[in-house]
């Protein structure tokens, strides 16, 4: 008869597996907590990304549309940029017929307004078009025009003389940023530039 012989094993102790246990949820804390910080980081920076490319989109678009302000191949009494206080409206005789329409949709009469409520600017093509959001997030939205002498126009009567407007634009995160304590947590980017249409000599 043959005898087995069983070998005792070492194992584990409890105090060992609680002390193994221990540091491995140790490091698991120090990796989650380091992942966490870096997706902050990350959300953030994303943010701050998305907010820069907001502004120079729109600021590049309504900087486009004010360069055909005054056009005109066929004459016309209108004035390219009518003076307001509100709106900054682009006006061009696309089709050349000499006039602007005074209703309906047209691409010959752009506006461009601030939503306060909304934090946003719109755009509108002519007074019929309908109201589209064109950026968010934007705190101001401000505009002023430059008239043929060098002075800045004040009122409607100035409207023919206008040759040149200053924009400024800034925008904002969507979500406060974490670890910024200006402006409530939102970060903040101001973008200007000053156009003079071709159309509109100084």
């Amino acid at each position: 008869m043959r005898i087995l012989k069983v070998e005792k094993t070492q194992g584990f102790t409890l105090f060992e597996l609680l002390v193994a246990i221990g540091l491995g949820m140790s490091v698991l804390a120090v990796v989650t907590t380091t992942f966490i910080a870096q997706a902050k980081v990350y959300n953030a920076q994303e943010q701050i990304k998305e907010m820069e490319q907001n502004a120079r989109g729109v600021l590049d678009m309504i900087t486009r549309e004010l360069k055909m302000a005054g056009y005109k191949p066929n004459g016309g009494s209108f004035s390219g940029l009518p003076f307001s206080a509100t709106e900054l409206r682009i006006q061009a005789d696309v089709d050349g017929n000499g006039s602007i329409p005074s209703s309906g949709v047209t691409l010959e009469d752009i506006r461009y307004s601030y939503d306060s409520a909304n934090i946003r600017i719109t755009r509108q093509e002519g007074p019929g078009g309908s109201v589209e959001p064109m950026a968010n997030n934007i705190t101001a939205f401000i505009f002023t025009y430059v008239k043929a002498d060098g002075s800045l126009a004040t009122s409607a009567a100035d409207t023919l003389v206008i040759r040149q407007i200053n924009i400024t634009i800034t925008a904002r995160t969507a979500k406060p940023v974490p670890n910024y304590a200006a402006n409530n947590g939102y970060r903040t980017y101001t973008l200007a530039a000053t156009v003079t249409p071709p159309n509109l000599r100084l």
